[in-house]
């Protein structure tokens, strides 16, 4: 058996490579869209897919099951449990409990695993010629290292209302499936760290059915139904805004994208056009770089792992928007963005450059640090707020700090004030930044950004309150 974990640092997503040496054949499971990562793997292993498959309808990323299956000729192995809601809307190979899938000398096992949604199933793997016991458990959001999947995603994300306590239920249930599997059975889920679809996902990429029925949260409620939804309903993150769409694309036929884009570089002209237009700029540089001088109406993500989380959650899938990138990540920006569907790239710009050559002024940001805004907040004209998640800002914030959500900021300006000064913060100055360019864009000039944030307040030895 040749065996691959390919792991998106960008979404927290896993998703495997698993082949038959003997037979030269391979399924995926779960892929990313940039799919030419498993393309490579089986020309280097000599191998053709011949088996795509998914653990269930995703929302944090939009799968690539179908253009690897356009690129290789390999058959669609997806979900066909969950009922007439939740059934793919494109030909595949339907799969339901207890169905088994032969890949050369290798064995999958289907098990319906519902909760996380109604439709999720997971893939016990048995290497014949080694042994009659299953080896691999894949449980794309059913368990995790140290959580399991959460239920409220379609309620929350999607607007499907009553069905948190119903996958809740389903995902107790769930559960005993996962007790009959034998202790030493590798499990290898489909996210890890970082990724929204739990709460206390663990960083290690696997471990082990035994070590979670000792260790996981959510096996100590064996014998307490209602104390499982409980906890597992409580302190959830917030779902990001994409995830919607996600489950739309997923489900439904789409345009497919089988190579990654090559961006054009616009000229000043171009970029003015755009902008005329009311195209979004997405600024990727570092936020300290972005604060000596940046596009007016430009919004700062930063080409890091948590980028195409933010995209996700302040560009839309109809308006096309313009990069301001180095053209060396380019490349690794552009997949980020078609991994969440957000193929309606207008072009980049390498530099503010572009846009000072045609006359236009740049804009600074005004931030603080600790001892400054120690001074603000003894006048009476302050507004201090939180962009943090709700969970992170009750915990612990700066007293008489205001919370409003990062990803909610553009929904809820009017809960920013235009005539005092505004103090903006969050845990280490990422998403201040973010939200320093949405309020500026919107015509906001009393804000001030403290990008230190909460590790520089408590840092320095900041009092901190909570709240519930």
């Amino acid at each position: 058996m040749y065996f691959q974990h390919v792991y998106d640092k960008s979404l927290a997503q896993s998703s495997y490579f698993i082949g038959c040496q003997k037979a030269g054949v391979a399924a995926v499971i779960d892929p990313k869209r940039d799919v030419d990562t498993y393309i490579q793997i089986a020309n280097e292993q000599r191998m053709q897919i011949t088996h795509v498959l998914e653990t269930h309808i995703h929302a944090d990323f939009l799968s690539g099951s179908r253009e690897l299956a356009a690129l290789t000729g390999a058959n669609l192995f997806l979900s066909d449990e969950g009922g007439p809601d939740w059934q793919y809307a494109f030909d595949h190979t339907g799969l339901r409990q207890g169905d088994l899938i032969t890949l050369g000398n290798l064995k999958i096992e289907v098990m319906h695993t519902p909760g996380h949604t109604p439709e999720s199933i997971s893939f016990l793997l048995t290497d014949i010629p080694g042994s009659a016991d299953p080896v691999m458990f894949f449980t794309g959001d059913f368990v995790f290292v140290g959580d399991v999947g959460r239920p409220d995603l379609l309620e929350k994300a999607a607007g499907m209302a009553g069905t948190q306590e119903a996958g809740a239920q389903q995902l107790f249930k769930s559960l005993e499936q996962f007790r009959k599997v034998p202790d030493y059975v590798q499990v290898w889920p489909g996210h890890g760290a970082g990724s929204a679809c739990g709460k206390a996902l663990g960083a290690v990429p696997v471990t082990t059915t035994g070590y979670e029925k000792r260790r996981n949260w959510a096996f100590r409620f064996e014998n307490d139904e209602k104390g499982f939804i409980g906890n597992l309903l409580e302190g959830q993150p917030e779902p990001p805004k994409y995830f919607a769409k996600m489950k739309e694309l997923n489900k439904q036929p789409r345009p497919l994208l089988t190579s990654v884009p090559v961006l054009a570089e616009l000229s000043t002209e171009a970029l003015k056009s755009a902008m005329d237009k009311a195209y979004p700029i997405i600024d990727t540089r570092h936020k300290s770089a972005f604060a000596t001088g940046f596009i007016p109406g430009s919004i700062n993500i930063q080409g890091n792992n948590s980028f195409a989380t933010w995209a996700g959650w302040f560009l839309d899938y109809e308006t096309p928007f313009v990069l301001l990138a180095d053209p060396a990540s380019l490349d690794d920006l552009t997949r980020k963005l078609m991994r969440i569907g957000l193929d309606n790239i207008h072009g980049f710009i390498p530099s503010t450059n572009t846009f000072t050559a045609g006359g236009g002024k740049l804009q600074t940001a005004r931030t603080t640090g600790y001892e400054e805004l120690k001074t603000l907040q003894q006048g009476q004209d302050l507004q201090l707020v939180d962009l943090r998640s709700l969970s992170e800002y009750q915990q612990g914030h700066i007293p008489g700090a205001d919370h409003v959500f990062i990803g909610t900021l553009p929904q809820h300006l009017n809960k920013i004030s235009r005539d005092k000064t505004v103090v903006i913060h969050c845990q280490s100055g990422d998403r201040s930044t973010i939200g320093y360019s949405i309020l500026a864009a919107n015509g906001f000039s009393n804000v001030i950004n403290f990008p230190g944030s909460m590790q520089e307040w408590l840092q320095q030895g900041g009092a901190i309150e909570t709240a519930r």
